[in-house]
C-alpha cells in the first residue's frame, strides 16, 4: 500500500489509527464476486478463462485492502482454489479410467451453477406476495425510488459494482495528483453525516452527486468508506438504472 494510501486511511478516521470497514453481513461473498466478473466479462460458464479471473479476482481484493476494507476469510479461500486451479490448468493433461479428460475448471463450475441456482430460488421466493403486505401505505423512500426511476427499469447493486464505479473516478484522476491533507479533513462519520443531510434535503442522489467537480483520493475514499457504512447500518439502498447505468442512492 502506499503511504499517501496509509495517511488517507488515518486521516478518514480522524485519528493516527486506519479506519476500517469489516466487509461481512455487508454485502456479498466469494461467489457473488465470481458471477460479478463473469457477467462483467460477458463469459461462458462453462469456458472461464483461470487466468483472466484469477487475475481480476485478485485485483479486487487488492482494492478492498487498500480502501481499508476486512473481506471475510472465505475470499481467501475462494483465491487460493483459483490459483490452485489455474496451475492445474498449466500441467500436462492424463485421461481419466474412462478415457476423459476431467477439467480443473469444473472444481469452480459445479458449486458456482449450484449457488446460481439457489440464488434464483431466493429471488423468486422473495418476489411472492406475504400476507398482509398490502395492508400499510407504502413507505415513503418506496415511493421516491418509484419516481426517480420513471419508466426505466433499476436493479440493486452491491459492492463490486460499487467498487467499478469508485474505481472509474479514480481512474480519473491525473497521474501526479497528490493527497493534501489539511486540520479540517473530514472523517468518515462526518461524511456520513453530510451523505444523510443531503438526501434529506433531495430524497435521492446520483453516485457522481457525491463528488465535488475535481474530487481528490482522499475525498474518493472517505466517500467509499463512508457509503460502505451507511449500507451496513441499513441506512441507504443503491439502484441503478438498467439503460443508463446511472447508480442511485436512497434513504431504507
Amino acid at each position: 500500500m502506499k503511504d499517501e494510501d496509509q495517511v488517507t486511511e488515518r486521516q478518514a478516521a480522524g485519528t493516527d489509527e486506519p479506519y476500517r470497514v469489516k466487509l461481512s453481513d455487508i454485502f456479498e461473498g466469494p461467489m457473488d464476486l465470481l458471477v460479478h466478473l463473469i457477467k462483467k466479462n460477458e463469459i461462458n460458464i462453462y469456458d472461464i478463462p483461470i487466468a483472466l479471473i484469477t487475475e481480476q479476482y485478485l485485483q479486487y481484493l487488492e482494492w478492498l485492502k487498500a480502501m481499508s476494507v476486512e473481506y471475510a476469510a472465505e475470499f481467501v479461500v475462494m483465491a487460493s482454489t483459483l490459483a490452485q486451479i489455474e496451475s492445474r490448468m498449466l500441467l500436462p493433461v492424463h485421461a481419466d479410467e474412462e478415457g476423459e479428460d476431467e477439467d480443473p475448471r469444473q472444481a469452480i463450475v459445479r458449486p458456482l451453477i449450484e449457488y446460481l441456482k439457489l440464488k434464483s430460488a431466493a429471488e423468486q421466493l422473495a418476489q411472492r406476495p406475504l400476507l398482509g403486505e398490502n395492508t400499510f401505505t407504502r413507505p415513503a423512500h418506496t415511493a421516491a425510488l418509484a419516481d426517480a426511476a420513471g419508466d426505466e427499469e433499476v436493479i440493486k447493486i452491491g459492492l463490486f459494482e460499487l467498487i467499478d464505479a469508485f474505481q472509474r473516478i479514480l481512474s480519473g484522476l491525473p497521474d501526479q495528483a497528490r493527497i493534501e491533507f489539511t486540520a479540517d479533513t473530514i472523517s468518515v462519520k462526518g461524511r456520513i453525516s453530510q451523505i444523510a443531510d443531503l438526501l434529506e434535503a433531495r430524497g435521492s442522489l446520483t453516485f457522481f452527486e457525491l463528488f465535488s467537480e475535481r474530487p481528490t483520493r482522499g475525498e474518493i475514499v472517505v466517500t467509499f468508506l463512508a457509503v460502505l457504512e451507511m449500507v451496513k447500518l441499513a441506512l441507504i439502498r443503491l439502484v441503478q438504472h438498467v439503460n443508463s447505468g446511472i447508480i442511485r442512492i436512497f434513504y431504507q
